[in-house]
């Protein structure tokens, strides 16, 4: 359960720029704790405003708006992909779950992950696949998902951020 003062929602063609700075700050300073300085910048690198699927007819994203004293801010977002490629029909795909490294660990995350879940059980899927940073694996495990395999992905020519494909079903 999300905390009293934060509320999830669709996200919005505007929200592509607030988005992109949560994605950012998240990799910037959480990263280093499970990557070193040249994978971090590599990570970094994949993150333009107009590189989320805002709008897309399979993907389902949502922002976590918290109001604090000096207005409305998005404080994390997470991306569904309802039909990724490769994949059957009842499997979807969390693209991400971001939270900004001001507001970790206050229940976030947890409430992004659960609009995602609520979604891909609207939309009838049976599994949610993800593929989890170092730094988010036991986010995920306590949130019930389950190791497969471990995977490399690259995020620029020759460097690659070591990532565990996860699991669950809805």
């Amino acid at each position: 359960m999300a905390p009293a003062r934060v509320k999830i929602r669709e996200a919005e063609s505007t929200d592509a720029e607030s988005i992109a700075d949560v994605h950012a700050a998240s990799i910037r300073d959480l990263g280093p704790a499970a990557y070193d300085a040249e994978q971090v910048r590599a990570w970094l690198s994949n993150v333009p405003p107009e590189g989320y699927p805002l709008g897309g007819p399979d993907h389902h994203i949502v922002v976590a708006e918290l109001e604090g004293e000096d207005g409305v801010e998005i404080a994390g977002f997470g991306l569904l992909d309802c039909d990724p490629d490769g994949r059957d029909d009842s499997t979807g795909e969390i693209g991400a779950v971001y939270v900004h490294p001001d507001h970790v660990r206050e229940g976030i995350g947890r409430a992004i992950l659960e609009a995602l879940e609520s979604a891909a059980s609207d939309a009838g899927l049976e599994t949610l696949v993800l593929t989890a940073s170092r730094n988010a694996i036991e986010f995920y495990r306590r949130q019930g998902y389950e190791g497969v395999e471990t995977v490399s992905l690259e995020m620029e020519a020759g460097v690659g951020l070591e990532c565990l494909r996860m699991r669950t079903a809805l």
